[in-house]
């Protein structure tokens, strides 16, 4: 464990103990300005981040920009109109790879005289970004309002830096290669740096038609324009990498056609957007909120090899992830189980064979986080791939299981059998530190996770007293976790045919059960969020003990008083459910993990309430996750927001740099309707359990089409009644057997 810096609060009853700066710290950030409002485009590995009015600041200390394998290659792009910045119109990212933004030129004025009039210039700036290419395709339109000529001025400034994401956000300092000044030649600039590690990195901007004039980072245009009339200025923003590794596809586009090429990149969208499963409600709000999901989900989608997987979130998690991956990935199992499949195989593939304590691998564990940047090719940071997760191992032998469940195949099952055995082998060797039975963690290496859950920052984990918990630390929800697995792998064993290991993994899951059951139990009524040195819980309240529902590890008698501790005024805020109760003396709204609200979190808190039987409360998380997706830009749930209560302010509070979009936040709402519809695929016996069906207030029909259960293809309708929920098929293709159960 990295040494801790101690040192006094203004109130002495909580002590100090933040991790040190050579940590991994997840929710921290050096950057100042809030990315709430981005206008996120992503194509591929390459995404842009501007602010609405459609600029990069040209000075340090954001998070917007043009990043492509953990770099950010341009940090700076404004246009300005005779010095001044445009006034923003309008914004539209729907989601994807394009987006267009909408300015007007402001008044200039020189010596006291007016030389262009506010308002007569309409500036229309249409944005792509091509992972083809590797490129930002800008076409800037200006249109004249007026019935008279006008000459509008307009200067494009860029700016380059080349960070590593990991020096953005200020997690640790790294070597700096060469960085040169940025050079005109032909009326085009480009930037360059040659890394430290051998890796030579550039941005190459061009112009159709030339600029006027060019000096330092500066294009200037003086854009003459008849009465009415419009005239155009194409941008190509391409980013290249040449050494030790070497990005193909790095071509000039060009004058770059945006309508053909915009089409060209939704076709790229089409397997998500088009070949899943559809909902369509009588609900104009979920509607939106569910299509901004999926299209959400559809951006975030990255290749890895063959494989595509989803990414955690932009900015900052543009990578694989175990836990992030697995999760959205079982979020969408009723629309579309490929992904999952891709994502078994990819973190199969990345598997841990050695024991390494550096990247904290071990023989079975499945990775954290892998990058690709100038700071993971140099070694100074451990993912290459990073290991230092406590719960990726289980959880995807959790989605090996439920994929089998949608699919009704053995396949992967069979295919990856040792891969399966050395994470079972992982969960009791590795992954059990001290022979008692559970999986805890604890971090001996400089700069990795001090935390190793999902709750992975570095105060995240704390007692009563508001110290922090002291490894080795046992995670309630961890331990539900293995608890599935086992039941999943004992599922899909016994189906191979394996009676023997499936009751041994049987008996090993009803132990731990009741080992949890009793040792988590915390008197007041709730699960414990840990257990620390010495087996001591730390007795605090938080969203952890839901999860212990999703995984059902929990015992009956235990949900009630569970489920009420969760949607009490100090945990449940009126949008959602909090990471720590409001009486907690950690509780902070703002703070990443201590009373933050997370809409993934919620989501499988609210499945873990449908699990055991309460309908009503799971509906009340989705309704809240609705409810608070009204407020955000587009209807899109961010990574997490304040924990403030709902009438403290009316409407939700934005955590500054939280990842919009970012995948199992997209996943929450998507995956919390499939929850309350009570969909329960047995594909192996083509058949699909409708459990005790509900739909959120002010929603009477829900219909998904082209559900897939085995071979089977479904069409469902759910519609409100005056005897409750009726759910009928609509149509079916293949074998399947759709019972409904009240």
């Amino acid at each position: 464990m990295a040494k801790r810096k101690k040192a006094a609060l203004t109130s002495p009853s909580i002590p100090d103990e933040r991790p040190s700066h050579n940590e991994l710290v997840p929710g921290h950030t050096a950057i100042r300005g809030s990315i709430t409002h981005a206008v996120v485009i992503k194509d591929g590995d390459l995404f842009f981040l501007s602010e609405p009015d459609g600029a990069v600041p040209l000075v340090p200390g954001h998070g917007f920009g043009l990043y492509y394998h953990d770099c950010r290659f341009l940090n700076g792009y404004e246009l300005r109109v005779g010095g001044e910045k445009a006034e923003a119109l309008v914004a539209n990212a729907q989601g994807g790879a394009t987006a267009v933004i909408g300015l007007f030129n402001p008044e200039i004025r020189a010596n006291g005289e007016t030389l262009l009039p506010k308002h007569l210039a309409e500036i229309r700036w249409a944005r792509a970004v091509s992972s083809e290419h590797l490129a930002l395709i800008d076409t800037i339109t200006l249109q004249s309002l007026t019935a008279e000529a006008i000459t509008v001025p307009i200067v494009l400034s860029f700016r380059s830096g080349f960070e590593d994401v990991f020096a953005i956000r200020g997690l640790f300092e790294g070597k700096r290669g060469r960085l040169h000044p940025p050079a005109w030649n032909d009326g085009k600039l480009h930037f360059l740096y040659e890394g430290a590690d051998g890796i030579n990195r550039a941005v190459h901007v061009f112009f159709s038609p030339a600029p006027e004039r060019t000096g330092g980072n500066g294009a200037h245009f003086q854009i003459e324009l008849e009465a009415r009339g419009r005239r155009q200025i194409h941008v190509s923003v391409v980013v290249s990498e040449s050494g030790a590794r070497t990005a193909a596809g790095t071509a000039v586009p060009g004058r770059f056609d945006l309508r053909a090429g915009t089409r060209s990149l939704r076709e790229r969208e089409i397997p998500w957007l088009e070949e899943k499963a559809q909902v369509h409600t009588d609900s104009l709000l979920l509607n939106r909120v569910m299509e901004r999901s999926l299209r959400d989900l559809g951006m975030l989608r990255s290749d890895l090899g063959e494989s595509a997987y989803f990414a955690a979130g932009v900015p900052w998690f543009v990578a694989l992830f175990g836990r992030d991956s697995i999760i959205t990935a079982l979020q969408t199992l009723a629309y579309d189980p490929r992904i999952a499949e891709q994502t078994i195989r990819l973190l199969a593939e990345q598997q841990g064979k050695e024991i390494n304590p550096w990247r904290e691998e071990a023989p079975g564990k499945i990775l954290h986080e892998l990058r690709v940047g100038e700071m993971a090719n140099l070694g100074e940071v451990p993912h290459t791939p990073y290991y230092g997760t406590i719960d990726a191992t289980p959880l995807w032998l959790v989605l090996v299981g439920r994929h089998a469940a949608w699919t009704g195949e053995l396949r992967l099952f069979n295919e990856y059998r040792a891969q399966v055995e050395a994470a079972l082998n992982w969960i009791d060797q590795f992954g059990d530190l001290d022979g008692d039975g559970y999986v805890e963690y604890e971090c001996k290496i400089e700069k990795g996770l001090a935390n190793q859950g999902w709750k992975d920052s570095g105060d995240g984990i704390v007692n009563r007293d508001g110290s922090l918990a002291t490894p080795p630390i046992a995670l309630v929800e961890v331990q539900g976790y293995v608890y599935e697995a086992k039941i999943e792998m004992a599922a899909l064993y016994r189906r191979a045919g394996e009676e023997a290991r499936a009751a041994a993994l049987e008996s090993e899951a009803r132990q731990l059960r009741e080992r949890c059951n009793r040792d988590f139990w915390v008197a007041e009524g709730y699960y414990a969020l840990a257990l620390q040195d010495g087996k001591r819980q730390a007795a605090v309240l938080s969203s952890n003990a839901g999860h212990a529902l999703w995984s059902g590890i929990a015992e009956m008698e235990h949900a009630r008083p569970t489920v009420e501790h969760l949607l009490s005024p100090e945990m449940f805020n009126g949008w959602g459910i909090r990471t720590l109760s409001s009486a907690c003396l950690r509780y902070n709204p703002l703070a990443y993990h201590l009373g933050t609200v997370w809409p993934h979190d919620n989501s499988l808190i609210g499945a873990g309430f449908k699990r055991y039987g309460f309908d009503v409360e799971a509906l009340r998380v989705l309704t809240g996750m609705i409810e608070a997706a009204i407020h955000y830009d587009g209807h899109r749930l961010p990574e997490l927001f304040g924990g403030f209560a709902r009438e403290e302010y009316g409407i939700p509070v934005s955590y500054p740099v939280a990842c919009q979009p970012q995948a199992w936040a997209a996943g929450a709402v998507p995956y919390l309707l499939t929850t309350v519809l009570g969909l329960e695929p047995e594909a192996f016996e083509a058949k699909l359990r409708i459990v005790r069906p509900v739909l959120p207030e002010n929603v009477n029909q829900v219909e998904i089409r082209q559900l897939r259960v085995g071979a089977a293809r479904v069409d469902l309708i759910f519609e409100r009644t005056s005897e409750g929920i009726a759910a009928r098929v609509l149509a079916l293709e293949g074998k399947l057997e759709v019972v409904v159960e009240s």
